[in-house]
């Protein structure tokens, strides 16, 4: 007998903070322009004093308050920023369900890094840690934990760490949760900002632009990285019983293990994630009405991604890597980008364009034009990790 879909997780809410912009307008915008200024030439980041572009998530933070002391970093208030924007609809989910059956799951590659390398810094100089620095404040599990303290919710709460698909792997532990009925609903994203560690850790990989990224053209010659936060409410329950509503339709992950860096050059791990995400969600290729593909623009990421694309999908559905337009976010990738999918399907969008310089003839898939629209309501997104740990969510309205 062929295998049952899993059940549709019901998006409640989405909010996010990027490049891209921390409003509805400036997200609808910066997408549509296929521009921000946000993402910035900088020397600020690189040991040697080199240039990049760094994807910069600009705009005002929310202060965090004292009793949250030991949780008060950069990485928590972008975090912060984005949950505000769903903050209602949390608290109704709090209020329907109880503070013990709520989950939240979180990704990240930082954490609070950023805020140890200014303490280490200021220790250097002076031989003091800044008041208020706390060593908790490095810790992977911080911001699960400062969200779940935030809102008092004392149902499961951690944090996946698996490099650039931490907060893809966040939603496939949600499904867990809820089909498990351990849970009513998740808390789900990802947050992660810029630091020394990483960037010059890319740097030293060779794997580091010093110029906006490239993905799919032949000339492409490595990533961006930037900052965000993205968060959805997720739960086996329609948020409106009379109206169809986005959902998480399945999910999919492999890890090929191939390189401690560098992917399977065949893209196999990749090709193994996005058919079990269609097994998943119980649907074929032809259902899918555009890719968000990983697309670091690194030579060896964007041509085994190609390839394994073309194998599943051929040359008929749109594919564009939007790092263009947030950089390469690493933890909070998979959250971001899978925001930028609700943002299309919930606001009925056009697809978001390749942004390059026009040199594809290396490449046989179709890479989205301006102005596309979805032929079908179904999104698939790519995220890519370290050690060919592999994962593919897929957004859409569930046929109820």
């Amino acid at each position: 007998m062929p295998k049952q879909p899993n059940p549709p997780l019901y998006i409640h809410a989405c909010g996010s903070h990027s490049a891209l912009g921390w409003t509805t307008e400036m997200i609808h915008q910066h997408l549509q322009q296929a521009n921000t200024p946000n993402m910035q030439v900088s020397t600020n980041w690189l040991n040697d004093g080199s240039e990049t572009v760094v994807g910069v998530a600009n705009g005002p933070l929310p202060t965090i308050d004292e009793k949250f002391a030991h949780q008060n970093t950069h990485n928590n208030r972008l975090a912060l920023s984005a949950l505000l924007q769903i903050d209602h609809t949390i608290k109704q989910t709090i209020e329907k369900y109880g503070v013990d059956r709520i989950a939240v799951i979180i990704g990240t590659s930082t954490s609070g890094i950023a805020d140890g390398e200014h303490a280490l810094t200021q220790w250097q100089q002076s031989g003091e840690l800044p008041v208020g620095f706390d060593y908790h404040q490095q810790e992977m599990a911080n911001t699960s934990r400062f969200i779940a303290d935030y809102y008092n919710i004392t149902g499961p709460s951690y944090t996946i760490s698996t490099a650039c698909s931490s907060s893809g792997r966040v939603y496939i532990s949600a499904q867990r949760l809820l089909k498990a009925g351990l849970v009513d609903a998740v808390i789900v994203g990802g947050t992660d900002t810029l630091c020394k560690l990483t960037l010059n850790g890319f740097y030293g990989l060779e794997a580091l632009s010093h110029q906006r990224c490239n993905p799919f053209s032949a000339n492409r010659n490595g990533i961006n990285i930037g900052e965000a936060a993205a968060f959805m409410l997720l739960s086996l329950e329609k948020p409106d019983p009379n109206q169809d509503c986005l959902a998480l339709l399945g999910a999919g992950d492999s890890s090929d293990a191939h390189h401690i860096s560098a992917p399977h050059p065949q893209g196999n791990g990749a090709e193994q994630a996005m058919r079990k995400a269609l097994e998943n969600a119980g649907l074929q290729a032809c259902d899918v009405g555009y890719i968000n593909a990983h697309g670091t623009a690194t030579k060896l990421n964007d041509q085994m991604e190609a390839k394994a694309i073309e194998r599943v999908f051929g040359n008929q559905v749109p594919v564009s890597s939007t790092k263009p337009l947030t950089g390469h976010t690493l933890g909070a990738a998979s959250a971001i980008e899978a925001a930028i999918c609700w943002h299309v399907l919930h606001y009925q969008l056009p697809i978001p364009a390749q942004i390059n310089d026009g040199e594809n003839s290396e490449f046989s898939i179709a890479l989205a034009t301006p102005n596309q629209r979805l032929k079908q309501p179904t999104i698939l997104s790519n995220s890519f990790a370290f050690g060919g740990n592999n994962v593919s969510l897929i957004f859409g309205y569930p046929n109820d």
